[in-house]
């Protein structure tokens, strides 16, 4: 099942997070972060308007995504930087891909025109992941990140979802 984040969510999203925290190199993020921390991410997500969904299995969150602002300038108002966090135990069960169909869904009613995704180089899994949704790579900035002492490229996808109404 797929639905909006709950406050009472932040526990399960910052086990998930904090494993990619402690163990991978795609969040650039070098120390786990706190329930209090997740709790404020959700919120200002949440007051932005943009959509934070979560899949659950077994009543146990899974994977979650959401959006955020592009960039505060006003011209920037109709792009949007989505993410997405699958527990380990929980890949390649099509989470991933049911989570970003529903997160753009959400967008395209939103009137949002272009999702935008960051994957930090080398990672298959994330790029087929993104192609599949019909995401393009736009961007590739090398050596932009360090974490467990290495250097560390990052892609950008997009995909246009719709016009906005003005």
């Amino acid at each position: 099942m797929i639905r909006d984040v709950l406050p009472s969510d932040a526990s399960a999203i910052v086990n998930i997070y904090n494993h990619y925290v402690l163990n991978s190199v795609v969040t650039f993020e070098l120390d786990p972060i706190t329930i209090k921390d997740m709790s404020q991410r959700i919120e200002t997500v949440s007051s932005s308007e943009l959509p934070w969904v979560v899949a659950t299995e077994n009543e146990q969150v899974v994977g979650y995504a959401y959006g955020t602002k592009w960039k505060e300038r006003a011209a920037y108002r109709f792009s949007v930087e989505t993410t997405v966090y699958l527990d380990p135990g929980s890949k390649k069960k099509g989470w991933g891909t049911k989570l970003y169909n529903k997160l753009f869904n959400k967008l395209e009613e939103m009137n949002v025109h272009l999702a935008i995704g960051g994957i930090t180089l080398p990672n298959e899994a994330s790029i087929a992941l993104h192609e599949k949704l019909g995401m393009t790579q736009v961007a590739h900035f090398n050596q932009i990140g360090f974490k467990f002492d290495q250097w560390l490229d990052v892609g950008y996808w997009q995909k246009v979802l719709n016009s906005p109404n003005n």
